[in-house]
């Protein structure tokens, strides 16, 4: 079932009707335009939009993040889900060349054939499942079936859900569907640690602003950080915990002007007895990225 309702949501972006280009997307230089194209079945509406304000000389550092974002590998030079995507295009574009009324990675089959890779079974009706039939394709991915109808006769197939609730069920799945991302991501921080003179530990991360991930909402760059603490003894026990929240809300004018410095987080903890380690976790609910490090006490 948890495959089933993955491969829906993979296809509801079949349904949803293209969007029209913005003044921003004109704007944008031939480089810029063109991994928007190649990335459409997989940025999100978050990414687009941040991609579109970003400046031109920041662009290229922007794409390099997305697709690290996205590598199951990201110590290796090699990137295996890009290089795998791109293989697809090509793949789709030479498998389904000369049909249907553009690049075949464009197509329906192409961008199923793009996110799913090849089915385990695809059978063809040139001449339709039935005499007034219209040509059709039905593909397997296991025991999911998924259809495809060339209803003008001239090699363009399109998707074609089976039923009513197969539509509700992909449209369902489109609500929670996310690209797959590593949990290794751009964001990191600084972790600085002093006792004060009332006994108690203060813990300082400073994170770069140009690693925190903000969404657009209204005029505004949105996040929130979700800080959570441990205190650990020699024996790896939790002896203590605790988490907080914290809310950044900017300009992109703002944002800008201070991109090269650090959000800083101080929160004082009580010190514990047999506390010696120091277990800080640090997740940004913009875009699910997390960074962890662990300190010894040395007081």
């Amino acid at each position: 079932m948890r495959r089933i309702a993955w491969i829906s949501a993979l296809l509801s972006g079949c349904f949803l009707a293209a969007c029209a280009i913005s003044p921003l997307e004109r704007a944008l230089d031939p480089d810029s335009r063109e991994f928007l194209s190649r990335a459409r079945y997989l940025i999100t509406k978050e990414e687009r939009e941040s991609f579109l304000k970003l400046p031109p000389s920041e662009r290229q550092d922007f794409v390099a993040e997305f697709w690290k974002k996205r590598d199951p590998t990201p110590d290796t030079e090699e990137n295996e889900f890009r290089d795998r995507y791109f293989r697809r295009i090509e793949e789709a574009n030479r498998l389904f060349k000369g049909e249907g009324g553009g690049p075949g990675w464009l197509q329906d089959r192409g961008r199923i054939y793009i996110l799913l890779g090849q089915p385990s079974n695809r059978e063809t009706y040139p001449r339709g499942m039935t005499f007034y039939g219209q040509p059709t394709e039905v593909w397997y991915y296991n025991f999911f079936p998924i259809v495809f109808i060339d209803y003008a006769w001239n090699g363009d197939y399109k998707l074609a859900p089976l039923d009513a609730d197969q539509i509700a069920m992909i449209n369902a799945a489109q609500i929670g569907w996310k690209p797959q991302i590593s949990e290794v991501e751009g964001l990191n921080f600084h972790l600085e640690l002093e006792k004060t003179e009332d006994g108690r530990l203060l813990v300082r991360l400073l994170i770069p602003y140009q690693k925190i991930w903000m969404k657009l909402e209204g005029q505004n760059l949105q996040t929130s950080l979700t800080l959570d603490l441990q205190l650990l003894d020699s024996s790896g026990k939790k002896i203590w915990e605790g988490q907080q929240d914290y809310s950044l809300s900017l300009t992109e004018q703002r944002l800008d002007e201070i991109k090269k410095e650090n959000y800083v987080i101080e929160v004082p903890i009580p010190l514990k007895d047999g506390a010696i380690l120091l277990d800080v976790s640090l997740t940004n609910t913009a875009d699910g990225s997390k960074a962890h490090k662990k300190a010894k006490l040395n007081f």
